[in-house]
């Protein structure tokens, strides 16, 4: 009887062990820049044993167009990359995906993962005070 139920029983404990983290460490606000490019960098933290992390291919995703990240220096879970924001735009919502592989029966399969949406606002630059006194 025990036997029946075994997997179900088992399948908790496998969920709970192959936990996922896509943190955002962009600044939710930024000055307008003349080039219209503005820094994006996400980190990613998993316990999934069958990950294989040399496969991870990151994006930001932008209204349907996604741009490749490159890795950060000296960190092996860490992505940044430049984003275009058109002149006329004030707002943008992006998401990070990740494509990668992992070890299953058979070799390797692909898959991937999507964070949530995020916005990104950009303010004016501030005005220089030129005027003396």
């Amino acid at each position: 009887m025990l036997m029946k139920y075994l997997p179900v029983l088992i399948l908790p404990l496998l969920v709970a062990g192959c936990s996922t983290t896509i943190t955002n460490l962009t600044p939710q606000l930024q000055t307008r820049k003349a080039d219209n490019l503005y820094p994006v960098a996400v980190a990613l933290d998993s316990t999934q044993q069958t990950l294989l992390w040399e496969t991870i291919r990151p994006r930001v995703v932008v209204d349907n167009t996604s741009y490749a990240l490159q890795p950060t220096p000296f960190m092996t879970n860490r992505w940044e990359g430049l984003m275009p924001v058109p002149a006329s735009e004030d707002t943008v919502r992006y998401q990070y995906q990740f494509d990668y592989d992992y070890n299953a029966m058979g070799g390797p399969k692909p898959a991937n993962l999507l964070s949530p949406q995020y916005t990104l606002r950009i303010v004016p630059q501030p005005e220089s005070n030129n005027q003396s006194q």
